[in-house]
C-alpha cells in the first residue's frame, strides 16, 4: 500500500510503488474529525484483515506470544514477591490473568503460582521472554513497515535491539499498572474493608488501569516499532480504539466459547487452542489498529477537493 505522508517522506523513505499499492485496500478521505476514523476507515480496515498477508503476520504474532506469556506471567509474580515484596500486587497479577484468561483459569493459575515459587524458573523465565519477544515484533515491523510505505526493514540485530526495548517497555508499563492498581486496592480496603462494595470497586480499578496499560501498550508498538517517523497523534486514537476493542473483543470471545465447543474437538489441548485462537484474533486487532492510524493519516494529509 502506498500511504504518503510528510512524515513519511521525512523518514527517507519512498512510498511503496503503485503495482504494490492495489495490493492494499484504499484508505478513505477523511473531511471530519480524527474521533470518526473508526467511521470512515471501517471498510477499507477490514479488506485488509481480510488478506492473506495479515493472517500470516497474526498466526506468527499469536504463536510467539503463547510461548512469551505463561513466562511473562512468572517473570511477574516473581518481581512482585520477591522483588517488591507485595501481596497485594501479586494478587493483582492473579486477578488481572483471571480476568484476562478466557477458560480453565483456576487451573492455569494453579500451575502458574508453582512454576513461580521455583528458583530455577526466573532465569528461564527471562531468557524465553527474550526469545519469544524478538518473534512476536519481527513480523510485527514488517506488518507496520508495509502499512506507513516504508520500504526498508530493520537488520536482523536492529530488530532484536528494538525488540528487547519495546519488551521492556511494555513490560514497565505492565509493572506501573499493577503497582497503580495495588495501591489503590490498598485505599479502598482501609476505608471499605472486604465487602462486596471493596470487591467491586477494586474489580472496576483493575480494569481501569489494565485498560490504560493496554492503550499505553498499543501506541508505543504503534509509534516505536515501525523503521520510519511515525507522528504520535497518528497512532494514539488507533492506540485508544484498539485497546477499548480488545476488552470488548475479549468479552465477546468468551460469551463465544461455549458455541465453539473446543473442548469436544481438542480434548486435553483445549486449553492451548484456546489461548492461540485468542492471540490469534488480538493479533489481528493489533494489526487492524496500525491499518486504521496509517490510513487516517493518508487520508487527512491527502489534499480536499
Amino acid at each position: 500500500m502506498s500511504l504518503a505522508g510528510e512524515d513519511v517522506q521525512h523518514a527517507g523513505t519512498a512510498p511503496v510503488a503503485a503495482s504494490a499499492a492495489e495490493a492494499w485496500p484504499t484508505p478513505v478521505q477523511s473531511h471530519g474529525p480524527l474521533f470518526g476514523a473508526v467511521h470512515r476507515q471501517a471498510a477499507p480496515t477490514f479488506k485488509y484483515l481480510m488478506t492473506t498477508e495479515v493472517h500470516t503476520y497474526a498466526f506468527s504474532v499469536a504463536a510467539n506470544a503463547i510461548l512469551s506469556f505463561f513466562p511473562a506471567i512468572v517473570l511477574l509474580l516473581t518481581i512482585t514477591r520477591r522483588v517488591f515484596h507485595s501481596q497485594t500486587m501479586y494478587e493483582v497479577v492473579l486477578g488481572l490473568l483471571r480476568d484476562y484468561l478466557p477458560s480453565n483459569q483456576d487451573f492455569v493459575i494453579k500451575n502458574l503460582r508453582v512454576l513461580a515459587a521455583g528458583h530455577t524458573v526466573q532465569v528461564f523465565s527471562i531468557i524465553m521472554l527474550i526469545i519469544s519477544s524478538t518473534g512476536i515484533f519481527l513480523p510485527l515491523e514488517v506488518a507496520l513497515n508495509k502499512v506507513w510505505g516504508f520500504r526498508k526493514d530493520r537488520s536482523y540485530l536492529g530488530n532484536q535491539i528494538m525488540s528487547l526495548g519495546l519488551a521492556f517497555g511494555c513490560g514497565s508499563l505492565a509493572m506501573l499498572s499493577i503497582g497503580a492498581t495495588a495501591a489503590n486496592w490498598h485505599l479502598l480496603g482501609q476505608v471499605f474493608g472486604g465487602g462486596i462494595l471493596f470487591r467491586a470497586l477494586a474489580y472496576f480499578v483493575m480494569k481501569i488501569f489494565s485498560i490504560v496499560a493496554s492503550v499505553g501498550i498499543f501506541f508505543l508498538i504503534y509509534w516505536v516499532l515501525p523503521n520510519g517517523k511515525v507522528p504520535p497523534r497518528a497512532v494514539l486514537p488507533a492506540a485508544a480504539v484498539t485497546g477499548l476493542l480488545f476488552e470488548f473483543a475479549k468479552w465477546l470471545y468468551v460469551a463465544a466459547l461455549p458455541w465453539l465447543d473446543f473442548q469436544e474437538v481438542y480434548g486435553p489441548f483445549s486449553i492451548s487452542v484456546t489461548l492461540m485462537f485468542w492471540a490469534f484474533v488480538s493479533g489481528l486487532m493489533l494489526l487492524g489498529g496500525a491499518y486504521l492510524s496509517a490510513a487516517e493519516h493518508t487520508a487527512q494529509q491527502a489534499p480536499k477537493h
